[in-house]
């Protein structure tokens, strides 16, 4: 339970960040200033943002349950799944995407290929992010039942009350700019956390010594590449092939919550310095969101769910009286409310700009869109909630958003992949690529007994599906006439610095 000076903590934390995202209020003026924050924003602050959007509360709990249970292979998901696919981001796709003044990337897609492409992909984008808020309204409430006595419910509407008011009112310069806050003191809270820790268990060496010590089912645990027969989720095969190549890629490529940021860059150079900065910050998460996990094993090595071990360790380990308790819970509220309010942000605009003023009201004025961008907003946050104890049905919250996007990624990073380096690709091509790409994986959770040796086979699900998509992009493409030269200008890498007209 929290003292008076944590219970203090915790208010000036959440008044300081609810006042900070309604002072941005001011400059909100139009429908471009609400998705895409005016397209002033730095690279410092959109690097810092990508970082705190990605690594939330629902990490901290999700990748210490995971280390709990396999060790530092998921570790692999931050340097490995992160970095090297950031890199590509910044200086092949961001600055094409960028430049064709988008503010989603269904809407490069529907300039690339077709508007039902642009359309199906904004629709699985919405509903996955509607139900992984859920999922991280339900690590909140795991966090505050632990640390603070509060019901689940209680703690899902506080945190919904919370975020709401910013992200609504200040639109995606108050996501950014308070994400930048949040960040340091995330930061600052689980640093902490892993040094109290390790100084428990004599530091890393004396961690790594006893659980050596533990007997034969933990010598895995300090291998980052894990065997092809490895009973876990993290096997090298599925490692290299789901997440280097596909799941990474299409998380920093294909993520309009990840993306939208970089879009709302004043220029192209702090687009691409944006991606470069948060993959040199990323390198340092897996640190403060897995060794916890790892040293629970130690301290506590009973626990029935590893998503507890996290919210554990902070009950446990920081002193009373002193505010540290109140630092690490603003720490992980911290981690939480920037993934909540950039999927809140992200889904308005995806659904204004990509549905309703598509489809629904063309021609309307912008402070109209301005309007429906906070309305959709509000919408979103309550279906959130609703949704929120979907995350039971799952072995860990990690494990359910991983499965969650693995049903869509690999086939949305095949069209991208192909829209940027292949002009043959045509508009059907990408269209059914897309559409039977993600009946592949559906079809491979539900053949998943047969087929597949361990419980989770997201990454491996990916890999397939992505190479469906890929190649029946291709096979499609070439029975089906390609789009004009002129009209692929600024989409395609090799037509970029070319004017439009006959090759």
């Amino acid at each position: 339970m929290l003292s008076g000076i944590d219970y203090l903590v915790v208010i000036a934390y959440l008044l300081g960040i609810m006042l900070l995202g309604l002072y941005f209020r001011r400059y909100v003026h139009s429908s471009k200033d609400f998705f895409l924050g005016g397209r002033a924003l730095p690279f410092w602050a959109i690097g810092m943002s990508i970082v705190v959007s990605d690594i939330g509360a629902q990490d901290f709990v999700g990748v210490s349950g995971q280390a709990y249970r396999y060790g530092i292979a998921v570790g692999n998901f931050d340097w490995i799944g992160s970095v090297p696919a950031m890199l590509l981001a910044a200086f092949i796709f961001v600055p094409y995407f960028w430049k064709a003044g988008v503010y989603t990337i269904p809407e490069y897609l529907g300039k690339r290929y077709n508007n039902a492409l642009r359309t199906l992909a904004t629709l699985t984008w919405i509903i996955f992010f509607a139900f992984n808020l859920g999922i991280i309204f339900w690590a909140s409430a795991k966090l505050l039942n632990t640390l603070m006595g509060w019901s689940y419910m209680t703690s899902i509407l506080v945190t919904a009350f919370v975020v709401g008011i910013y992200t609504c009112f200040g639109g995606l310069t108050a996501v950014v700019l308070t994400d930048v806050i949040q960040m340091v003191i995330m930061f600052a809270g689980g640093i902490l956390v892993v040094l109290l820790g390790l100084h428990q268990v004599g530091g890393l060496g004396g961690l790594m010594e006893k659980l050596a010590g533990r007997g034969e089912g933990y010598q895995n645990y300090f291998e980052l590449i894990q065997p092809a027969d490895v009973n876990a989720p993290f096997p090298w095969t599925g490692i290299l092939f789901g997440l280097t190549f596909v799941m990474a890629n299409a998380y920093m490529i294909g993520n309009q919550a990840i993306v939208q940021r970089c879009l709302a860059a004043k220029s192209e150079w702090h687009a691409k310095a944006s991606m470069i900065w948060g993959a040199f910050l990323k390198m340092l998460i897996p640190w403060m969101v897995m060794i916890p996990g790892m040293i629970a094993i130690v301290m506590y090595p009973d626990l029935t769910d590893g998503d507890d071990a996290f919210p554990l360790l902070v009950k446990k380990l920081l002193p009373a009286g002193w505010g540290l308790v109140g630092l690490m819970f603003a720490a992980l509220f911290a981690g939480l409310m920037s993934s909540i309010d950039s999927m809140m942000n992200s889904t308005a605009t995806l659904w204004t700009k990509d549905i309703y003023e598509k489809y629904m009201r063309k021609g309307a004025s912008d402070r109209h869109y301005l309007l429906v961008g906070r309305i959709t907003t509000l919408v979103i946050l309550i279906f959130g909630v609703l949704t929120s104890p979907i995350s039971g049905y799952f072995e860990g919250i990690y494990v359910a958003v991983q499965t969650f996007l693995s049903v869509f990624q690999g086939p949305t990073f095949a069209v991208l992949f192909l829209g940027i380096f292949w002009r043959r690709g045509t508009q059907w091509g990408g269209l059914v690529g897309y559409v039977l790409g993600v009946a592949v994986s559906v079809t491979l959770y539900a053949l998943k007994g047969y087929l597949f040796t361990i419980e989770d086979p997201f990454l491996y699900v990916s890999w397939w599906s992505f190479l469906a998509g890929f190649v029946i992009t291709i096979v499609v493409s070439l029975f089906t006439q390609p789009h004009p030269e002129e009209r692929l200008y600024g989409l395609v890498y090799r037509l970029a610095g070319r004017r439009p007209g006959p090759a």
